[in-house]
């Protein structure tokens, strides 16, 4: 194969991953709901789409990347509290990347929508989709939660409520 074909081919299948959508957020029944018509007055379209679409931002695309104050990262949908910056690194892979979730904050499903296996993180109080959790982190847990930055709301100075 011609690597001009390779390529277009590459970009085919890059762009029907894309273009799949699965059903609005995680199924379940969760403590904030909204209409379909309210969530999207609430988050706009980019929003929408990755937190209700189980869409994704562009790698590198995110201010967050380079985050690095103290504070607190909560779900842009309900305001949860989920990832405290003590946990926030950089993973090199153009998302912001936590290597552990505060207490009772996500949910996961499993996510076979691409090629390859993956685990779904959803916020536990909206069940908006915010981004995979893999198994691949550092120390002490081994994670990395990969996160779209559109999903998530940071406050810096802030501790994490219980």
């Amino acid at each position: 194969m011609q690597r001009s074909a390779f390529i277009a081919a590459l970009g085919g299948l890059a762009a029907f991953g894309f273009a799949m959508r699965r059903a609005p957020a995680a199924a379940g029944s969760y403590e904030v709901t909204h209409t379909d018509a309210e969530w999207r007055r609430i988050l706009g379209n980019d929003r929408y789409y990755i937190l209700r679409e189980g869409g994704t931002e562009y790698a590198g695309s995110s201010p967050l990347n380079a985050e690095t104050r103290p504070g607190v990262y909560r779900c842009y949908g309900c305001n949860l509290d989920l990832f405290s910056s003590k946990v926030k690194y950089d993973a090199g892979e153009g998302w912001p990347s936590f290597w552990s979730v505060l207490p009772n904050a996500v949910r996961t499903s499993d996510d076979r929508s691409l090629i390859e296996d993956r685990t779904e993180v959803h916020c536990r109080r909206c069940g908006g989709h915010l981004g995979h959790r893999f198994d691949d982190g550092p120390k002490p847990t081994g994670l990395r939660y990969c996160i779209d930055g559109l999903a998530l709301r940071f406050v810096p100075n802030a501790t994490p409520r219980a």
